[in-house]
């Protein structure tokens, strides 16, 4: 029986043209690139200049989307946009992408789960798609997490970078197979009780600032693994697919141990996964889709791939897509 598939058109991304090496941190906070790399992998990472927000990185990452992808803006009906460092409290920073765009129908909004923004993001626009509300979707993940971070705070400030990914999604009649292109399965979680193992100590409603982040690092990295093994499992159970079935893995990179370890515990071979750690830092919601562009231009996924992309992200927030090329 025919169905309808998201299917991913086109993708791309935007890095801020600075570059903040771990040597240039040695100049600012107690620290060294030895130190970081052996407890992170993360060599450098990009830095939005003054001025540049979280909406101009994913105007101009969902530019290069939409030009790949072959499609007009004027065709797009959907445009949601994953962050954790919105522009401004309120509109949300889709509505800007949307204007950037030149999008002018449809709707526009931000979906909020820090690490895990982008694969929520891709879910929702999926089941929008499927239930025939929406055609054409560009889903965006852009952060400028230098604006929240203490940079006095050597256990938080070498961690992150700025940037912006994004896909454009297409409904298309499939046969209603595993075979079939585009999103074939979809998990995403949540567990309240450890969000104060990493949050910003800020807000509106509580201290009327913006605030920085904060993290109990030993503690993410004792459930990341363990909670990203699970998901990426219950997704594979939905299509049968076996962890050595995916041609590509596309995780949220957040630390190098943690991906080693989702790699061991899955018997998945270090071939298989898109690193970009090392020279992005972790992005937050942008992480997954720059990645799947860094794979995309290196020539790792072809028309008919199996791609398997997930994350863990503050609330604790976890899910993972599979999706067919």
């Amino acid at each position: 029986m025919a169905v309808i598939r998201s299917v991913i058109r086109g993708v791309g991304a935007y890095l801020p043209k600075r570059v903040l090496t771990n040597a240039d941190l040695a100049k600012i906070v107690d620290t060294s690139d030895d130190w970081i790399v052996e407890r992170t992998g993360i060599r450098e990472r990009h830095i939005a200049a003054d001025g540049e927000m979280t909406s101009d990185l994913g105007i101009a990452a969902a530019k290069k989307a939409l030009v790949r992808a072959g499609i007009d803006p004027v065709d797009i009906d959907l445009v949601i946009c994953a962050t954790a460092t919105p522009d401004r409290t309120f509109p949300a920073t889709a509505v800007r992408i949307q204007q950037g765009l030149g999008v002018t129908k449809g709707a526009a909004f931000d979906v909020q789960a820090v690490c895990s923004g982008f694969v929520y993001a891709l879910t929702i626009a999926d089941n929008f798609i499927k239930s025939g509300q929406f055609k054409r979707a560009v889903v965006v993940g852009a952060e400028t997490f230098s604006r929240i971070l203490d940079w006095e705070d050597r256990t938080t400030c070498v961690l992150f970078g700025d940037g912006a990914g994004a896909v454009v999604l297409e409904a298309q009649s499939q046969i209603g197979t595993r075979e079939d292109r585009g999103i074939l399965a979809s998990r995403i979680r949540s567990d309240g009780r450890f969000e104060d193992l990493l949050y910003v100590d800020g807000g509106p409603s509580s201290t009327k600032t913006v605030g920085h982040l904060r993290m109990n690092g030993r503690e993410v990295f004792r459930h990341a693994v363990q909670k990203i093994s699970g998901v990426i499992e219950e997704t594979l159970v939905m299509t049968g697919y076996a962890p050595d079935e995916i041609d590509l893995y596309v995780p949220h990179q957040a630390n190098q141990r943690i991906l080693d370890g989702v790699l061991r515990k899955l018997g998945v071979p270090a071939e298989k996964i898109v690193v970009t750690l090392d020279r992005h830092g972790n992005t937050s919601a942008a992480s997954i889709p720059l990645a799947l562009n860094q794979a995309f231009e290196d020539h790792r996924i072809n028309e008919g791939s199996l791609v398997l992309m997930e994350a863990m992200g503050g609330g604790f927030t976890w899910g993972a897509v599979l999706a067919r090329w």
